[in-house]
């Protein structure tokens, strides 16, 4: 009788903590701004893994495939961090595409003149790391310009960015013009920048560090307890002491130095940087975004859902060309994606 009555608790406890376990993660699905996309990127890779399994010639688990898709999604990752910290503050920047070439285009010049063959400045090896220097700091002086005409004249960051756009992209045709610059930096540079481990490749290692580093600078440093109080509620976060405008700066300042980043990581891995290469990256960071999870008004998202919302925008990709479906697909799967994203989202947060 006793062993019945043990058995019959042990039984209890094992169903109350198996309810608390699925309690707990549905609570999570509802309350964090990850959660629906969480959701739906799991669902997507295991029927996509189930297919390559069942259909071998769906060659998605394929070696090959994985490291081209890796390739694919860091760029595109690396931009939208940047933009995902100026989102939760409440604000837009439409220049990313533009600084990604301008940026790029200006520090691949200067590596060449600095550690070329004839007339060098410097060591070729040192040059590339000074050309980075300079992308770098052009693209967060960039953010800070476009934050301090924003607030200064109290114009909404949709329009200072929109006009900010086309005159980085007249100032990349103005400065190089319409050719393609070859870029193929030196040792050691090269290797830090466009080496491979496996099928993991140097640019994603790059993503994965800086989302590591996003993620402790938004959810376990007070700068990103800022960004979230003044996106959330500006009145809310002046009676806290914080500094909406300083706060701003900051972020248009971090979100240029990642678009300028992203441009150079691209270019050293492709050994060559476009003039217009960056023209609507800006929409699609802001896409990967909104589908992570992150609110236009700001207040709301998160790193984890940046990075699943570019690795499922790059997955969508990559599936439609396995298939050999025409191009504008992509932007028609992503635009659906981003409705269907918002729709979930609010959804999942009424029902919390």
């Amino acid at each position: 009788m006793a062993t019945a009555q043990s058995d019959h608790i042990r039984a209890a406890i094992q169903l109350r903590s198996r309810r608390s376990t699925t309690s707990r993660i549905i609570d999570w699905v509802r309350t964090k701004p990850e959660g629906g996309i969480a959701v739906l990127f799991l669902t997507v890779q295991l029927v996509v893994i189930v297919v390559s399994l069942v259909y071998p010639g769906f060659r998605y688990l394929d070696p090959a495939n994985i490291a081209v898709m890796l390739k694919a999604i860091a760029p595109l990752g690396v931009m939208a961090l940047g933009v995902s910290v100026l989102m939760i503050a409440g604000e837009f920047d439409l220049s990313v595409g533009a600084l990604y070439s301008f940026c790029s285009i200006v520090a691949a010049t200067l590596t060449m003149t600095w550690g070329g063959d004839i007339g060098a400045d410097m060591p070729s090896a040192i040059a590339p790391f000074a050309g980075l220097a300079v992308g770098l700091l052009l693209g967060t002086l960039a953010g800070v310009l476009h934050a301090v005409i924003t607030l200064r004249f109290n114009i909404p960051s949709f329009i200072t960015t929109l006009g900010a756009m086309l005159m980085w992209k007249g100032a990349t045709l103005l400065y190089h013009g319409a050719q393609s610059l070859r870029f193929k930096p030196s040792e050691p540079f090269n290797t830090l920048f466009n080496s491979s481990i496996g099928v993991v490749h140097a640019s994603m290692i790059w993503f994965v560090l800086l989302a590591i580093a996003f993620y402790f600078l938004l959810h376990h440093h007070r700068l990103g307890n800022h960004f979230f109080a003044v996106g959330g509620n500006r009145n809310a976060a002046v009676a806290i002491g914080v500094n909406p405008a300083r706060t701003k700066i900051i972020a248009f300042a971090i979100c240029g130095f990642m678009a300028a980043f992203s441009g150079i990581l691209a270019g050293t891995r492709v050994m060559s940087i476009q003039p217009g290469g960056g023209l609507g990256l800006e929409l699609q960071a802001i896409a990967a975004c909104v589908i992570g999870g992150a609110a236009l008004n700001g207040g709301r998202g998160s790193i984890l859902g940046v990075v699943l919302g570019t690795a499922l925008m790059y997955t969508i990709q990559d599936l439609l060309l396995l298939l050999r479906a025409p191009g504008f697909y992509f932007d028609m799967f992503v635009g659906g994606l981003i409705v269907i994203s918002v729709i979930t989202n609010m959804a999942i947060r009424r029902k919390g």
